[in-house]
């Protein structure tokens, strides 16, 4: 019996004149991801992507998944492929399905004609395919209101196909739809969150970590490169840059208020991550802050990191709460690689008493008193790059 997985769009299925392109970007990614598992073919038809396995070695279970975590797939059907006649569909119900239903109790049938040429209409498909799921597993009743599964059978334009349900998508937009962002990569919680939730938006994620070494470790860059890792997993391959801010942070120790410390580093970042985006062709920059969560959070403070860039600033977590955060985290499995003891360039140097409302006047004051454009280009100079290949 031959079995293909179905994906089906979420809101590409809104998209007017240039949906012909979202969907060409899903294919293509879907095509992408295939390559890992054997020899698939990936067509898309009707509002569904059909990926079909060529032969006995591809790892039909290993793609499932890997769709499953695809932005733009609102659900995936893995499902038994039959002739399009109502005895083929019955012989394949009759022979596919025990499997997904042995351990139930109660069933309903769904059926969806798309190809009105077909004898029989739809309750009438569902019907005949019910009575031989009961015959062949009579512990079961029907329950149309609140079914443990929903078995479905769907005539299409060339088969029939019959599964036992749908599973949920990531949903969102094809990576890559919406153009390519830097995501500053700190390496806590919300960073990698925002990249997630941009990338749901169909944006191309490209890193950018700042280090301090030897007041950061080895480890703790180790650290960002396991979450990006991660965050590949969906979003797909990326490019983590990495920058060393020793010298300038320790310039700014010497040279400024203690109270400006933080938002004199981020607008530095700000700017080095403009020049980073600059060079890889990102349009905008992301990163992880939420509003008033610590004190370069405020509004203020926000409106003074801003004027440094030369980017739109995305900032996916803006209006969520830390357990908001934590709860994607978890889920798209970054939250455990995220709280390891390692530390970040923006804890080192930590002023007692921050400015929580700071004047843009006053703080350019400050950066006065350092040759930046200097501390900057010695900074930029230190540019690494590594690329992390998703492992889907």
């Amino acid at each position: 019996m031959k079995e293909i997985l179905l994906c089906k769009y979420g809101e590409i299925v809104l998209k007017g004149a240039n949906r012909r392109y979202f969907e060409d970007t899903l294919a293509k990614e879907l095509r992408h991801r295939a390559a890992s598992f054997g020899s698939f073919t990936v067509r898309y038809a009707q509002s569904t992507v059909y990926i079909e396995p060529q032969d006995e070695y591809a790892d039909l279970d290993g793609m499932f998944e890997a769709a499953r975590r695809l932005f733009g797939v609102a659900g995936v059907v893995r499902a038994a492929v039959a002739e399009k006649n109502m005895e083929s569909i019955l012989d394949t119900a009759r022979s596919y399905l025990p499997q997904f239903l042995a351990d139930k109790k109660t069933f309903k049938v769904e059926a969806k004609r798309s190809d009105k040429a077909f004898p029989l209409a739809s309750p009438e498909i569902s019907r005949e395919t019910g009575g031989v799921i009961l015959s062949a597993l009579p512990h079961l009743r029907v329950d149309v209101h609140n079914p443990d599964v929903t078995v479905r059978v769907e005539v299409r334009e060339t088969a029939a196909y019959v599964h036992a349900g749908q599973f949920k998508g990531a949903g969102g937009l094809p990576v890559g739809a919406s153009g390519k962002g830097l995501l500053l990569l700190s390496g806590g919680i919300d960073s990698p969150v925002a990249g997630w939730m941009m990338a749901k938006r169909g944006v191309k994620l490209e890193a950018l970590y700042f280090e301090s070494i030897p007041y950061t470790s080895e480890q703790a860059r180790q650290k960002v490169l396991d979450l990006a890792a991660l965050v590949a997993r969906w979003s797909g391959s990326m490019q983590v840059n990495v920058i060393s801010l020793t010298h300038l942070q320790e310039e700014l120790v010497k040279h400024c208020d203690e109270e400006y410390f933080t938002l004199l580093l981020r607008r530095c970042m700000m700017r080095l991550a403009s020049r980073v985006a600059a060079m890889r062709g990102c349009e905008s920059l992301i990163t992880g802050e939420s509003l008033g969560q610590v004190a370069s959070q405020t509004m203020q403070a926000l409106n003074v990191t801003d004027a440094a860039a030369d980017y739109v600033v995305f900032r996916p977590c803006i209006g969520m709460d830390k357990e908001e955060i934590v709860q994607i985290a978890r889920m798209i499995d970054t939250f455990e690689t995220s709280i390891l003891p390692y530390e970040d360039c923006c804890t080192v140097f930590t002023p007692k008493h921050p400015k929580t409302r700071p004047v843009l006047e006053k703080v350019m004051e400050q950066e006065q008193k350092l040759p930046v454009d200097a501390l900057l280009d010695e900074a930029f100079a230190t540019l690494e790059t590594f690329y992390i290949r998703a492992k889907f």
